[in-house]
C-alpha cells in the first residue's frame, strides 16, 4: 500500500531535480552569454585602437558577414578602414551605417569624415548640412571647419575652428589645421601664434614646428623658434628655413641655413647637401 506513495515521491524528488538542473544550465548560458559579450566588447575596443590597421578590417569585415545586422560592428568596419587608409571604402561602410534604423547624428559625422579624406568634398559637405544644429561635437565642428576652409569662407571656418577647439582638451591638430589655413590666406603673423599654441599642447607635433618655421620665414624672420626639438628635428627644421629664405629671395641666407642644417645633422642630410650642391651650381652658371 505504501508502494504507490513512494513511487510519487520518486517521481516528485525526480521532477524537482531536474528542474533545479534546468535552472542550473540556463543560470550557466546566460552567465556565459554575458562573459562572450564582454569578451568580444574588450576585442573590439582592442581591434579598434591598439590592432594592426589591416587586421582589424578582416576581424571586423567577418563580423559584419557573421552578424550583418549589427551596426556596432559596421560602424567597427568603417572606423578600421579609416584607420587602414581605405577612406573610400570606409566612406561606403558609413552608409548603410547611416540608413540604419539604430543610426545615429554621429554615424554622419564620420561619413563626413571619410567623403574629406577621400576628397569628395561637395559630398561631405551635403552630409554635413543634414546634422542637426542640436548636435555639437568636436569632430562635427573640425569637419564644418575644414569644409568652410575648401570654400573660402574664412569668417565660417574661424568661427568653426574656435568652437572646434572650445570642444576638446587637445586640441592640438586642430589649432595646426586652423593655423595652416591662416598662413594659406597670407596670415603669417596669426599662423604664428596659432602653431606656436598647438605645441604648448603637444610639444611633440613636427608638422607644427615645421608650419611655424614657415610661419616665421614668411614674416622673413629666419631664426629658429624657441621649442622643444631633437638634433635632427633641428636640422630638418634649419633645411625648412633655408628653401623658405630661398624662395622669397633671400639667397645668402638660405644657403647659411643650409649648411647649418648640415652641418647639425647627427647624420648625412643628403637632401639639405644635394639643395646646396644645386644652388651653388646655379650660382656658377
Amino acid at each position: 500500500m505504501r508502494q504507490p506513495g513512494l513511487v510519487m515521491l520518486c517521481l516528485g524528488s525526480a521532477l524537482a531535480l531536474s528542474a533545479c538542473q534546468n535552472n542550473s544550465d540556463a543560470q550557466v548560458k546566460r552567465a556565459m552569454k554575458d562573459i562572450n559579450v564582454i569578451d568580444e566588447s574588450n576585442l573590439n575596443e582592442v581591434m579598434l585602437t591598439v590592432a594592426d590597421p589591416g587586421e582589424a578590417v578582416a576581424y571586423f569585415t567577418k563580423a559584419v558577414q557573421d552578424n550583418p545586422g549589427r551596426v556596432d560592428l559596421m560602424r567597427g568596419l568603417g572606423k578600421s578602414l579609416t584607420r587602414a587608409q581605405k577612406p573610400t571604402e570606409a566612406a561606403q561602410v558609413w552608409r548603410q551605417v547611416v540608413a540604419h534604423p539604430e543610426a545615429v547624428a554621429d554615424d554622419r559625422v564620420m561619413l563626413a569624415d571619410a567623403l574629406i579624406r577621400s576628397n569628395q568634398w561637395a559630398e561631405a559637405k551635403a552630409e554635413l548640412n543634414q546634422i542637426p544644429p542640436t548636435h555639437e561635437s568636436f569632430d562635427r565642428y573640425r569637419l564644418e571647419a575644414m569644409v568652410a576652409d575648401a570654400d573660402k569662407n574664412w569668417k565660417k571656418a574661424d568661427s568653426f575652428y574656435e568652437t572646434a577647439v572650445g570642444l576638446t582638451t587637445r586640441p592640438a591638430s586642430v589649432l595646426n589645421n586652423w593655423g595652416f589655413s591662416k598662413l594659406t590666406r597670407g596670415d603669417a603673423a596669426g599662423a604664428e601664434k596659432l602653431f606656436t599654441e598647438a605645441l604648448t599642447y603637444d610639444p611633440s607635433m613636427f608638422t607644427a614646428k615645421n608650419n611655424l618655421v614657415l610661419a616665421r620665414a614668411a614674416q622673413r624672420k629666419y631664426d629658429l623658434p624657441v621649442v622643444r626639438m631633437t638634433q635632427t628635428e633641428r636640422a630638418e627644421l634649419l633645411y625648412s628655413l633655408g628653401l623658405a629664405a630661398i624662395k622669397q629671395g633671400d639667397v645668402a641666407v638660405g644657403k647659411g641655413l643650409l649648411q647649418q642644417a648640415i652641418d647639425t645633422h647627427p647624420q648625412y642630410f643628403d637632401a639639405a647637401a644635394r639643395s646646396l650642391e644645386t644652388l651653388d651650381s646655379n650660382v656658377k652658371l
